[in-house]
């Protein structure tokens, strides 16, 4: 039987992975926030804000009216931004009892919440349907179809393997976890982790800053995954380290993006506004921040990357600082 699925937000990445869906097999509704984005998808099969000329399948559709995307789903995936996704629930209906995939990566700023618990908190979920998608996710790569692997992480391998026969697209190849809250941190953390490679590499340093900051980036996701009860393991695969790569290696991420702009001497709202689509490592960082103060784990990355985006930090003081710490063991 055909699934239905309804995909909560019509940005770059949901549209995206609704061609994910669509290729698999499953009828999608999208839900756009304005009508003539869905308007869009729905006559023309395009969605020209985020994806140009690139044409969708069939089996998409869109709504700018929350309740009928969500009427008689099947499943639901979430692709709303972090910092907008509990007010964007609070004027939707109670979402249905049926299993729900979350694509943002972020921490909630103010609450420290993840986002499967605003999933459950606001927008009603059932905490055992709830499940994460993490990995090396670059939508402009995936929209052209370039074969990459991803992580569905649910509460039970049940629920993890009905998020993967989801992802059946030649060329998605979804492995399942059960480890919902390391596959989040990891999916989160890396945002703000990429900030501090690109402005590196704004500064015009080379890979062996890059490269030490991104294994360090990892030891520090990995110590805040592992303190909020997440598997160690988890963050050495495709959830931790491979989607750290390809978000601090990649121009097409936004967060490195933007911490290039920043190492170019931009302040903050001008490095936004020059990425011009949303950097989920700016809001996160303080979220991430303020959960490792009060696990008592040592970010030091993150702390730098706050300093700036929330402070008025040079970039390049506090690059050079990161690297000039005092000596202690790996």
């Amino acid at each position: 039987m055909t699934a239905r699925l309804a995909v909560l937000g019509a940005g770059s990445w949901g549209t995206t992975f609704a061609q994910v869906l669509a290729d698999g097999g499953a009828d999608v509704t999208l839900w756009a926030r304005r009508e003539e984005v869905a308007r869009e998808i729905r006559e023309q099969h395009r969605n020209s804000a985020f994806l140009g000329e690139r044409e969708l399948p069939a089996e998409i559709t869109a709504t700018a009216d929350a309740r009928e995307a969500l009427d008689a789903a099947d499943g639901v995936v979430v692709a709303i931004p972090a910092q907008s996704l509990r007010a964007t629930l609070a004027t939707f209906p109670a979402l249905p009892a049926v299993p729900v995939l979350s694509l943002t990566k972020g921490i909630e700023r103010g609450t420290d919440a993840r986002i499967s618990e605003i999933l459950a908190d606001a927008g009603s979920a059932d905490p055992a349907l709830v499940g994460v998608l993490s990995g090396p996710n670059l939508s402009a790569e995936i929209a052209a179809r370039q074969p990459c692997g991803s992580v569905v992480a649910g509460t039970t391998e049940e629920i993890a393997g009905t998020f993967a026969s989801w992802c059946a697209a030649p060329y998605l190849r979804a492995y399942t976890s059960t480890d919902v809250v390391g596959v989040e941190i990891a999916g989160a953390v890396k945002n703000v982790i990429a900030i501090a490679v690109g402005a590196a590499s704004g500064l015009g340093h080379g890979h062996n800053t890059t490269a030490s900051l991104i294994t360090r980036g990892l030891a520090e996701i990995t110590r805040l995954g592992v303190a909020l009860g997440g598997r160690r393991e988890t963050f050495s695969g495709l959830a931790g380290m491979g989607d750290l790569v390809a978000t601090c290696a990649s121009p097409l991420s936004r967060n490195h993006r933007l911490g290039l702009a920043l190492g170019r001497g931009l302040d903050v709202e001008a490095a936004a506004a020059e990425v011009g689509q949303t950097a989920e490592g700016v809001a996160t960082a303080r979220a991430v921040a303020d959960l490792a103060e009060r696990l008592g784990v040592d970010m030091p990355i993150t702390r730098a990357v706050v300093a700036v985006v929330d402070h008025g930090a040079r970039i390049d003081q506090v690059t050079t600082a990161l690297l000039s710490r005092s000596v202690r063991p790996e």
